[in-house]
């Protein structure tokens, strides 16, 4: 395992890969930074899936749209979480999800029980690969803007980068 520094318009990111997929992507100082990993004790440079990822982070800060699907993910998670972030990645850019949408979406032959979407919101907070899986689309069942590992300033930055106009409520 590595761990390599990227400098993104909203702050620096720390990744973690492996020589055959990426483990996590956190911005420096987030909240459930590092998912556990003792990222202290492991070496930082850079192999083909911290590039890969790296010109992937460039082409999104860059409109391009690119798809999170190029870079091979490892996600040390429940199954439960697992399929929470699975449907993550169904939700396409420019587009938004609320909690209760995302437990229908990720179980959608089960009925939803009450509480669900706080079981979604634990699922989605602990995200370990900001902005690919993109956990930043998803909000309130009121339309207002939730919380974010990464700070709500930057949760409402990347749904403006990706054209959505969201006007905060106070």
């Amino acid at each position: 395992m590595l761990k390599y520094q990227y400098h993104s318009p909203l702050g620096t990111m720390t990744m973690l890969a492996s020589d055959k997929a990426l483990h996590g992507l956190w911005f420096n100082g987030q909240k459930y930074f590092g998912a556990g990993f003792a990222l202290d004790e492991i070496a930082t440079a850079q192999n083909s899936i911290t590039k890969h990822t790296a010109t992937w982070l460039d082409q999104y800060f860059a409109k391009q749209a690119p798809d999170p699907r190029e870079i091979p993910l490892a996600l040390e998670t429940t199954p439960y979480r697992q399929r929470i972030l699975d449907t993550l990645l169904t939700i396409p850019i420019g587009s938004t999800i609320t909690y209760q949408e995302l437990a229908q979406q990720a179980a959608p032959h089960q009925k939803i029980a009450p509480g669900a979407a706080r079981a979604v919101g634990g699922a989605v907070a602990h995200n370990p690969i900001l902005i690919l899986i993109p956990c930043h689309r998803v909000i309130g069942s009121d339309g207002q803007l939730t919380g974010y590992a990464g700070g709500t300033a930057r949760k409402l930055a990347l749904l403006r980068l990706e054209g959505i106009v969201f006007a905060q409520k106070h």
